[in-house]
């Protein structure tokens, strides 16, 4: 069984709203890259068994941080299943040749009206060994950060 990821975070917003930010691939694109990355969807089906492939690109590469490339994480997705507008699961692989991050990683996407919003948990299971614990956890919550500015000023 591999390790669990997971952080929550309660935006000013409807769950629809917040679903919908999850489904739109200019959405994604512009919230979804943790700090210090840019992403571009290139291709997309929101559907269950779709899914879109993601390339992430470190706005600084010192150091060679990439999984796929010195400056990038390539991501695929699938979408396991779409629940409108409570949850949405995603199964995500890494382009890479280092076996530390082969598998898939399921992404759960949970959404629960609160009487401030919505409340969004993300938890991750069986994450590839290769990417550290805690740099996830903040990398998720930073994402969950952007998610909220960017619905929050659409709104």
């Amino acid at each position: 069984m591999g390790r669990t990821d997971r952080a929550e975070l309660v935006i000013a917003a409807s769950p629809t709203t917040v679903y919908d930010a999850l489904l739109t691939p200019e959405a994604l694109e512009a919230w979804l890259p943790p700090d210090g990355m840019r992403g571009r969807i290139e291709r997309w089906a929101p559907r269950p068994g779709g899914g879109f492939r993601m390339v992430l690109t470190y706005l600084d590469p010192t150091g060679s941080p990439g999984k796929t490339s010195d400056a990038t994480d390539v991501v695929d997705v699938e979408f396991a299943d779409l629940v409108p507008p409570e949850r949405v699961v995603q199964r995500a692989v890494f382009e890479a040749d280092d076996p530390s991050y082969a598998g898939t990683m399921t992404m759960t996407w949970h959404l629960a009206a609160t009487g401030e919003g919505t409340e969004v948990t993300v938890t991750a299971t069986d994450v590839p060994p290769g990417i550290d614990q805690a740099d996830h956890e903040t990398a998720i919550a930073a994402s969950l950060a952007n998610l909220a500015s960017y619905v929050e000023a659409a709104g």
